[in-house]
């Protein structure tokens, strides 16, 4: 049995062809591009539907935690789905979820419903919500282990088109259309991104010898909801120590990134348009660091040089936000912030699957605290960070995951 569905892999993934591969891996960038699009249009258009039906930054905070602590449960099940049922399944789960995600956001729009109710609802899919994460997993099996590097980089990129498409056209749809309009076209995209995946992405992309080490036989087919396997994976002595300096030092950002939409609407005084260019110019500094700096870096010094060096420029960072009054201090800071987050995201990402900062206190640091305590929290993690890795190396030989 194992060896013939074995057999009908190689067969399927020599039908595709070598031809067939290159556009696969095309059509997945361009998928992926589509999905951070539309994240980020309702990014734009949160703060500010938040803000009319009547939530505070408290309970935006605590809207925008549903929905990291459901991506972060949600991660390690969805890897496991994507390695049982193949990448084609996930990737067309992740678009299926994202459009009842953004079919109950668009209804939270509409006076004569229950906005709220269906804001805080619209969260509940998020832990399927992991296009970027299948995306790598179809690159990875269709590109050898010489171009592997370069091709799973050009997703940086696409998270960068993501950032300024979506930023632009959230803040032009809501102001020319109404704010429901981006959570309509999103719906509308998820919904074409689901049935493309679903018909043009191969059914299987992993080779046949890697299917056969999959599932041993004499062993019980492991389940998606395997919280020990999930467990046992994490602790590995080479995962731990990585997975809590990415958790730890993105956590600061993560808590800013998460209310910078409330930030730059009370803080910084922007308007939605206003706030999509300084998103897009975000997005522009994302794809020159992940496609110029980061890559040439990494040529000439170690991963562990580099994670040191994103952390330091962390600590740097928090220290200029903490002195931070206006958004020009801002734009000077978000260079050495967003190399900061390529960095860390790029050595990381080998070992980590999908690692999201969810934040419990956001809404309330804000709002006791101001802008400046996300500095004074950047600046106090990331110089501990820094010493834990000054003492510490990452890499310990020997120690893999098989």
């Amino acid at each position: 049995m194992q060896g013939a569905s074995a057999h009908r892999t190689h067969q399927s993934l020599r039908t595709m062809g070598t031809l067939a591969r290159p556009r696969v891996i095309l059509l997945t960038y361009l998928l992926a591009a589509m999905e951070l699009t539309c994240l980020f249009m309702q990014f734009s258009i949160l703060p500010y539907l938040s803000r009319r039906l009547g939530l505070d930054s408290v309970a935006y905070g605590y809207l925008q935690t549903t929905f990291g602590v459901l991506q972060l449960l949600g991660g390690p099940v969805f890897g496991r789905f994507a390695d049982q049922r193949g990448a084609r399944a996930a990737l067309s789960l992740s678009f299926l979820a994202a459009s009842v995600f953004y079919l109950l956001l668009a209804a939270a729009c509409s006076p004569a419903l229950p906005g709220v109710l269906l804001l805080f609802a619209s969260r509940l899919p998020s832990p399927f919500m992991h296009t970027l994460p299948a995306a790598q997993m179809i690159i990875t099996d269709l590109t050898g282990p010489e171009e592997r590097p370069a091709a799973l980089g050009r997703l940086g990129l696409c998270f960068g088109v993501g950032i300024i498409l979506g930023s632009l056209l959230g803040g032009t749809l809501s102001t020319s259309c109404g704010i429901h309009c981006p959570a309509i076209a999103a719906f509308m995209a998820n919904l074409l991104g689901a049935v493309i995946s679903f018909t043009c992405i191969p059914a299987k992309t992993k080779e046949a010898s890697v299917d056969a080490q999959a599932t041993q036989p004499g062993l019980p087919k492991a389940s998606v909801f395997d919280l020990k396997a999930i467990t046992r994976l994490l602790l590995l002595p080479s995962v731990l120590p990585v997975f809590l300096v990415k958790v730890a030092s993105g956590f600061p950002s993560g808590l800013f990134m998460v209310m910078f939409s409330i930030i730059s609407m009370d803080f910084f005084q922007l308007e939605a348009s206003q706030a999509g260019y300084l998103m897009s110019f975000f997005g522009i500094l994302q794809m020159v660091t992940q496609g110029l700096v980061i890559g040439r870096l990494s040529r000439h010094f170690s991963e562990e040089a580099l994670l040191r060096a994103s952390v330091l420029v962390f600590i740097m960072v928090g220290l200029g936000m903490v002195l931070m009054s206006n958004i020009l201090h801002f734009c000077f800071l978000m260079p050495g912030l967003v190399f900061s987050l390529c960095s860390l995201n790029v050595v990381t990402d080998s070992m980590l699957t999908k690692a999201v900062s969810a934040t419990d206190t956001g809404g309330l640091l804000y709002r006791n605290f101001g802008v400046p305590i996300f500095g004074h929290v950047q600046l106090a993690v990331n110089f501990l960070i820094f010493l834990f890795l000054w003492r510490k190396p990452m890499s310990q030989k020997g120690d893999k995951a098989k």
